[in-house]
């Protein structure tokens, strides 16, 4: 296989481009440099389409390592033929070579090596060619010895030799693979002795349950997988044997008389005893590999829009994790996230003597300032939200003070604050007021903060704690990475948590940078980097596009423009008469326009930048330090509160995307409980998927279609009024 020609051909890509690819992730660059910083090179192929070529490479080289394993241990056996090696390098998936190795593995004990033992593969391959002048009876008579003692063993010994074949038929298991998918059904109902158990109603749907393998949804594979698991449902693949039967045996009849009678059985044995429950296992494995791809494709899809949330900068918040029993956690934190202040309230509980500890929230808010109120969605939220809006309305009228608050997604931070990095960052605080901090930093800097939670517990996901463990960890450091280097971090005040994730860094490296700045002071120049230990010119390449210095010694090293393109934009402000000091004053607004009318060919071509790298450049030194996030829509600040009982059918609102998932997306409309927007109402036209249309953190207009009260139910509508 032409690995090459495969990339190129299965991402649309130039054969210089793919080339140029697969030679910069030899070379050991990261994703986020190629993507960044060799656009030239790539086409402009963003990141993820880069990690999908990375990903399906690395498949593609372990496809060639195991066929020549393969071809090796075939070979060595001298089993070789013309025949095998041409299917061989004809395959394009592990498992058709698995098929072509199937019949020269090693095997356990079976009944076709025990009557192979006994002598039998001469009688089995006399009624495997069927010849009608066969007497298989008189034939089996010369195999009668001390370990064959009548000629129906000895017959039923060479048709379990003949089954073992059939199963191990690479073309007849694909054929049946292929019939599983195409005609197959996929079954379930609940396990004996379960449907009485109340967990069981988890997965009423699937009690009586038949769809089409080719038809079912990714998530409906995970439902029926997890239920399984957890011994709640039996799960299957029914087909129709008869044909399926047919299919096993249709390649090896010959009209041979009574031996191919005898053939014909040891088909349908095989079918029965080898190749259904095989190829069964299979189905269903290939099922749940690809929705566990799925799911994780749709946690990556919800998780860089959660993390690239607009951050709320530079506002005294006030953090508030909910609770009822040990009250609900306080903490005050500056603009920078500073922690002044912490206590703890019960206001939850009902009957709750609610004066005394608002007397205290108002002179805490009064006293630092506060400006918005980050509370958490767990688990006492709605009983504080209402006491929150109460608060803001006394406080508005009692001193005219705006204070707004913010319903975060609270998910992860109980896990943070109980983890070795939530110690280390507040030695001084037990867990609960950590969480508290966290609910407020993650408004103040979503990025920031979230980076420190392990990704399956951000609450995005689905199914994720189904999935491989490894796989899923790939794919989500992949999107904390793309989403910490488009953003990039500020060198003098990044934690280790967001140092790791720059391109080229690792924790040990990011620890040694954060070490050096406390013992030499803040960083003026990001060439101080190669003073960092175990910071050398390779990683420095990758991570110093990625790394900010505000107010350092050159305005560029505040700017993604790449420091091995530093002497090109500073030929490029020469050649419009700007300096580096226009640029830290912001008086080039009018660059991008000039280049135009000078002709961005011929200004590439004059300082040396291809066209790519020179849109990117304009970009930065119009704009130094900007923040890509701030583009997008900002959080909803809130004065007042909505409960489930005022809403409406056909009433209108504006709501926030808070998850996407293959059967639609919740949203958050303000009132405790997120409403559920289903596939089908998301646009009059067809889609495919609510991804098409939805992502995390987007603001939409919405309707109510049903509302459930005793069961906590909001059904919302995107389609055009009729």
């Amino acid at each position: 296989m032409d690995i090459l020609q495969t990339i190129t051909q299965e991402f649309g890509l130039t054969q210089t481009h793919a080339k140029n690819i697969v030679s910069l992730i030899d070379e050991g660059n990261t994703i986020p440099f190629i993507a960044r910083y060799r656009k030239e090179m790539t086409g402009s192929c963003d990141d993820q389409v880069l990690r999908e070529i990375f990903d399906r490479l690395t498949y593609l080289r372990n496809l060639e390592k195991r066929k020549e394993e393969v071809t090796a241990s075939i070979t060595e056996q001298g089993k070789m033929t013309d025949e095998i090696r041409e299917n061989l390098a004809m395959a394009s998936i592990l498992t058709e070579v698995e098929d072509i190795y199937r019949p020269y593995k090693q095997k356990r004990k079976t009944r076709a090596s025990v009557a192979i033992a006994k002598g039998l593969q001469p009688l089995a391959d006399a009624i495997f060619a069927q010849d009608a002048n066969l007497s298989v009876y008189a034939e089996a008579e010369k195999y009668l010895n001390g370990e064959v003692a009548s000629v129906e063993e000895a017959i039923a010994g060479a048709k379990d030799i003949i089954a073992e074949t059939i199963s191990d038929d690479a073309a007849t298991r694909k054929k049946l693979r292929n019939f599983f998918f195409k005609h197959g059904e996929i079954v379930s109902c609940y396990a004996k002795g379960k449907e009485a158990e109340d967990e069981a109603k988890t997965y009423g749907m699937y009690a009586d349950y038949a769809e089409p393998v080719s038809e079912i949804k990714s998530h409906r594979v995970l439902a029926l997988n997890r239920g399984e698991k957890e011994e709640f449902l039996k799960v299957s693949i029914r087909v129709n044997d008869e044909i399926a039967k047919r299919i096993a045996a249709a390649s090896f009849l010959k009209n041979g008389g009574e031996s191919t009678k005898l053939v014909k059985e040891a088909a349908e044995d095989s079918y029965d005893r080898l190749i259904a429950p095989s190829v069964e296992r299979e189905v269903r494995a290939q099922l749940f590999e690809e929705a566990s791809e799925q799911a994780i494709k749709m946690f990556e899809l919800n998780l860089k829009p959660l993390l690239m949330q607009p951050p709320v900068k530079d506002k005294v918040t006030m953090g508030w994790d909910p609770g009822y029993r040990t009250g609900c956690k306080i903490c005050v934190v500056d603009g920078t996230g500073k922690v002044l202040d912490h206590t703890v309230v019960h206001v939850t509980l009902p009957g709750a003597r609610v004066e005394e500890p608002k007397r205290v929230l108002k002179a805490m808010i009064a006293k630092h300032g506060v400006q918005v109120i980050s509370c958490g969605n767990g688990t006492a939220s709605k009983e504080s939200e209402i006491f929150i809006a109460q608060m803001i309305k006394e406080i508005k009228a009692e001193t005219g003070r705006t204070v707004s608050y913010v319903i975060v997604n609270e998910a992860g931070a109980s896990v943070y604050s109980a983890s070795p990095l939530g110690a280390e960052e507040f030695p001084e605080f037990d867990v609960t007021t950590r969480s508290a901090v966290s609910i407020a930093r993650r408004l103040q800097d979503p990025l920031a903060e979230l980076i420190k939670i392990d990704p399956k517990s951000i609450g995005v996901g689905q199914y994720q704690h189904d999935m491989n463990e490894k796989r899923l960890d790939t794919a989500l450091e992949g999107v904390l990475e793309d989403c910490v280097n488009s953003v990039g971090v500020d060198l003098n005040t990044a934690s280790v948590s967001l140092l790791k994730f720059i391109a080229g860094l690792n924790s040990s490296v990011a620890k040694n940078i954060v070490a050096y700045r406390e013992t030499n002071g803040k960083f003026t120049s990001r060439k101080q980097l190669l003073n960092v230990p175990k910071l050398g010119e390779k990683a420095y390449t990758q991570c110093a596009g990625f790394l900010r210095i505000d107010c350092g010694d050159n305005i560029l090293d505040n700017t993604a423009v790449h420091p091995e393109s530093y002497g090109k934009a500073e030929r490029l402000l020469n050649l419009f008469s700007y300096t580096k000091e226009d640029v830290r004053a912001r008086r080039i607004a009018d660059l991008r326009a000039k280049i135009i009318a000078y002709g961005e060919d011929r200004a590439a071509r004059e300082t040396g930048l291809d066209k790519a790298t020179l849109i990117d450049v304009v970009t930065e030194l119009m704009k130094p330090g900007r923040d890509i996030r701030e583009a997008l829509p900002a959080p909803t600040l809130r004065s007042d509160i909505m409960g489930i009982e005022d809403l409406k059918v056909g009433m209108e609102l504006t709501g926030t995307v808070r998850n996407v998932v293959d059967f639609g997306a919740f949203i958050d409309i303000g009132v405790h409980q997120d409403g559920l927007v289903h596939i089908s109402e998301i646009t009059d036209r067809y889609i495919r998927h609510p991804s098409e249309v939805l992502k995390v953190g987007q603001v939409v207009t919405v309707r109510i279609k049903e509302v459930d009260i005793k069961k906590n139910r909001i059904g919302l509508t995107m389609k055009s009024k009729k």
